[in-house]
């Protein structure tokens, strides 16, 4: 949810300060680019200069900066256009409560009231403090404006007392705003199963059989999932590709038969499955445990059966939406059809040799959409990033219908 946004932190003048060093390497982690304003107060708390070390970008202070003798401003109206989050934590009482009315006489507040993004605060101050009347009203003019608060945890505060009004730990934080930006998106609490790559079946200990598949629509897939808000398990056949969204667990596999057991167990809490691997129909039936020396003449190696992974879950299903792949060479629409029946899929995705930047080894694939009440979509070439898109577009129709 984090991946590729622009997270301001406005940092106030409390003692849980320290925290946000942390906080900035988790909103990093996750894939954020991260600017800091803070106020004068909150300098004395935490370094401007570890703070501007760890998120790569000035720390702001002041309206107007000052160096060898030539004057800038820091213009907040610009901040508050590049934010796509705005998050304020530690927020203390004397904060919240200018931002509740209104006050404007910092670079933070000036940047709040300046801001179209969301906003979310993590308050931070002592018990009572937290319980006072001022303050619960300052909570709610926030949040009735549209402001979303993360709230404090109980625990032992600065002045030695034991309650609530701990600024919530920055894992919590992250979490929180992760959790809040998924909710509504199509995919929200969905559960998500994609297969990606290709399968090795051993020969002998050096060699195996496989295929030119990169997994590199597999995990486009996987990553637009979970930009949409689902919880994506990604099991992959051996690839160089990774992903570090916090919404992707990838588990890694090499033979059918690993992939046919990754598979069965994540598939009954799964609501959407997409089998986009390149799984290999057949195995050696005897694997040597030594390397096979070359010989005079042929080598002959017996095949067998490896189990089929999407026609085993289409027998299975209960609520799942099934996808699956079709790579083909001749009558691909009719080749198509035939599978998304004997199968029992919910729809089939075609690709075609014929199509010139189709299939594996590149960027770029060009498909037809077929579902199981034969209604049919081709689109043109694209980005394998962008026919992830197109996917799933056609999938949340027909899952919302």
């Amino acid at each position: 949810m984090l991946s590729g946004k622009h997270v301001l932190l406005g940092i106030t003048g409390g003692i849980a300060a320290y925290k946000t060093t942390f906080l900035v390497r988790l909103l990093i982690k996750a894939g954020a680019e991260v600017k800091i304003v803070m106020t004068q107060s909150a300098s004395t708390f935490v370094s401007p200069l570890t703070l501007s070390t760890l998120c790569k970008n000035p720390v702001l202070i002041d309206f107007i900066n000052e160096e060898d003798g030539r004057i800038s401003w820091n213009n907040h109206v610009e901040l508050g256009l590049w934010a796509d989050i705005l998050l304020i934590a530690p927020a203390t009482a004397n904060t919240l409560s200018k931002m509740a009315n209104g006050t404007c006489d910092n670079l933070l507040l000036a940047t709040y009231l300046s801001a179209k993004c969301p906003i979310y605060f993590a308050p931070a101050m002592d018990l009572d403090m937290y319980k006072h009347p001022s303050t619960i009203v300052s909570f709610e003019k926030l949040q009735s404006y549209g402001n979303t608060m993360i709230p404090a945890e109980t625990g032992e505060l600065a002045s030695g007392l034991y309650g609530e009004g701990r600024m919530a730990e920055p894992e919590i934080i992250v979490k929180f705003i992760q959790e809040d930006l998924a909710k509504g998106l199509p995919l929200s609490a969905k559960k998500v199963l994609i297969t990606a790559g290709p399968t090795h079946e051993a020969i002998d200990p050096v060699r195996f059989l496989g295929n030119r598949s990169t997994g590199t629509m597999g995990f486009e897939l996987a990553m637009a999932a979970a930009n949409l808000g689902a919880q994506v398990i990604l099991i992959s056949g051996p690839t160089h590709l990774s992903t570090k969204h916090d919404s992707i667990e990838i588990i890694r596999v090499v033979s059918a038969k690993e992939m046919y057991d990754a598979c069965h167990e994540f598939y009954d809490g799964t609501d959407i499955v997409i089998c986009a691997a390149a799984v290999a129909d057949y195995k050696p039936k005897h694997v040597s445990s030594e390397k096979i020396k070359k010989k005079d003449g042929d080598l002959q190696i017996e095949l067998e059966r490896n189990p089929d992974i999407l026609f085993s879950m289409g027998e299975k299903k209960t609520h799942q939406f099934l996808v699956g792949f079709a790579l083909e060479t001749e009558n691909e629409i009719e080749n198509a059809k035939g599978k998304l029946r004997r199968k029992n899929l919910d729809a089939i995705i075609l690709n075609s040799l014929k199509d010139s930047g189709a299939g594996f080894g590149g960027n770029t694939n060009k498909i037809t959409f077929l579902d199981k009440n034969m209604d049919l979509k081709t689109f043109e070439l694209k980005t394998k990033s962008d026919v992830a898109s197109d996917i799933w577009k056609e999938i949340i129709s027909r899952i919302h219908a």
